[in-house]
């Protein structure tokens, strides 16, 4: 079943990968999700420890089963060590969120009382806009958003999720 599929079957998964730190590499794994229907909703790479490799952590959507197919896949090319699917496993995981708001002064009270709640912290302010720092699970970010929303967000980005196994298990 193609992750086109029935949407109940749709779920979000967190896969980490351990790979060569070559040219080539990430158009390699993309084109597999692609070939199976999956989209990439999140991707962020980044050198490891040995400056030879790159941990990859990424966010797909998509059936269970296509993603064990895609995780075998990945597993044969030849730069990537090891791909490890993470959805339910005991992980840490966090995003980064920069989040530029239109903001005048009498507002700005209330703006880092709501950043304050959730640590996010300001990093630039100017006469017209505010720009606030956050980090945090998927879900606080969203939160952070959503609480956010009333305001006029003029841009943001987000890294996408970075995750590691908890205790001396490696990530993958």
């Amino acid at each position: 079943m193609k992750a086109s599929g029935n949407n109940k079957d749709m779920k979000k998964h967190a896969i980490s990968l351990y790979v060569a730190n070559k040219p080539g590499v990430l158009i390699r794994i993309s084109l597999i999700f692609a070939r199976r229907g999956f989209n990439i909703d999140s991707l962020v790479v980044s050198e490891a420890h040995d400056p030879r490799f790159s941990h990859m952590n990424l966010v797909a959507s998509g059936d269970a089963e296509t993603l064990v197919q895609i995780i075998k896949q990945l597993n044969k090319l030849v730069d990537v060590v090891h791909a490890t699917d993470h959805t339910g496993d005991n992980i840490i995981d966090r995003e980064l969120a920069l989040i530029k708001l239109q903001c005048a002064a009498e507002q700005r009270t209330e703006i880092m009382q709501i950043s304050h709640v959730f640590d996010a912290v300001v990093i630039n302010l100017t006469d017209n806009t505010m720009i606030i720092q956050s980090t945090g699970s998927t879900e606080k970010l969203d939160g952070f958003h959503k609480m956010l929303g009333k305001y006029k967000i003029i841009e943001m980005v987000r890294t996408g999720k970075v995750l590691m196994s908890r205790g001396e298990e490696l990530t993958g």
